[in-house]
């Protein structure tokens, strides 16, 4: 049986029927970019006096997303189980359901601007599955017998997911939420160490990324960025930790960024990977600039700002033309 590979990209004659049988788990990666993006624009509002308007539009758009994702995804898994079971069993493939948990965690966020109870039952059940995914993955990891092509750079999602739990639960610091913060940090922190190692090596040592699984490089700045924020809703303070962690993130995304602008691979879906990365940083840019002050920081958090919201309306763009045209969901 056929199953999406979130490398590939799309050369078939839109012609095609498209089907929600290959609708690949990755897109829940749209989620994530445009709730960061609302989050962002939520401190841009703090920081610079932006419409908070914006900010909450592109929140409901998120979750509008998310819903429609959701079922639509629901309904591949009633029609096409052995699809989604052969896509959760696959070594890289399987990462990208990791999206799903981190969605639910972000949009808990989003929420919480409504109802601060609301919020937390979202969070719980983000958190809830985030850890889930995260035992089974590693779990299978240490069956041994990997093939390096396997090692990419989506494995952080597993791993780093579970730093997205801190990001999302500071407001939930006291009592059994800050053992749990706790628990996710060790597990996110430690993890994204050790993949982080492995996925560089593989990077320097074999094969170079086929063109369809390049823009999930961007992965590699995520351990940094979401780790300065998850470190700084625990330790409530930016110290040098909280820098270092904050430059070498910036540090990694210039060199990313700049390597797939000058020879950018055929757009697919894989394309949203970069979303979620870029708008962790420009959070932690605006958390970063607003600690330590100084007009040059306030400047890079800006253009970064600039940045995310070009690329997520392209890519939205790009796959909407998909989508109306014939050309998403298809083998």
């Amino acid at each position: 049986m056929e199953s999406f590979h979130p490398s590939r990209t799309v050369l078939t004659s839109p012609r095609v029927q498209q089907s929600v049988r290959y609708l690949p788990v990755s897109l829940f990666g749209s989620v994530m970019s445009v709730a960061g993006l609302s989050l962002a624009w939520r401190l841009a509002h703090k920081a610079y006096g932006a419409d908070l308007a914006v900010s909450q539009a592109i929140g409901i758009l998120a979750l509008a997303m998310f819903a429609i994702l959701s079922l639509s995804y629901l309904s591949k898994l009633i029609k096409h189980s052995e699809t989604v079971k052969q896509e959760f069993t696959h070594p890289v493939i399987a990462s990208f359901f990791g999206t799903v948990s981190i969605s639910i965690l972000l949009l808990s966020s989003i929420i919480g601007s409504y109802s601060a109870s609301a919020q937390l039952a979202v969070w719980i059940i983000g958190t809830v599955l985030t850890l889930v995914l995260s035992i089974v993955m590693i779990s299978r990891m240490l069956n041994g017998n990997a093939a390096p092509a396997t090692v990419m750079p989506a494995w952080l999602i597993a791993g780093v997911g579970s730093l997205d739990i801190v990001v999302s639960g500071g407001a939930f610091m006291e009592g059994w939420a800050y053992q749990v913060n706790l628990l996710a940090a060790a597990v996110g922190s430690v993890c994204a160490i050790v993949f982080f190692i492995l996925i560089f090596s593989r990077l320097i040592h074999h094969d170079p990324l086929v063109d369809g699984m390049r823009p999930s490089k961007m992965i590699l700045m995520a351990p940094f960025s979401v780790g300065f924020i998850a470190y700084v809703n625990l330790v409530h303070r930016v110290d040098m930790f909280a820098s270092l962690l904050f430059y070498f993130g910036l540090f990694l995304f210039v060199i990313i960024f700049y390597r797939l602008m000058v020879k950018p691979p055929a757009f697919s879906p894989s394309w949203w990977a970069i979303g979620f990365p870029m708008a962790a940083l420009t959070n932690a840019a605006f958390i970063y600039a607003g600690t330590v002050g100084g007009a040059g920081l306030a400047l890079i958090a800006a253009a970064l700002l600039f940045l995310l919201t070009v690329s997520i309306a392209v890519l939205a763009l790009r796959t909407l033309h998909g989508l109306f045209s014939g050309r998403l969901l298809i083998a």
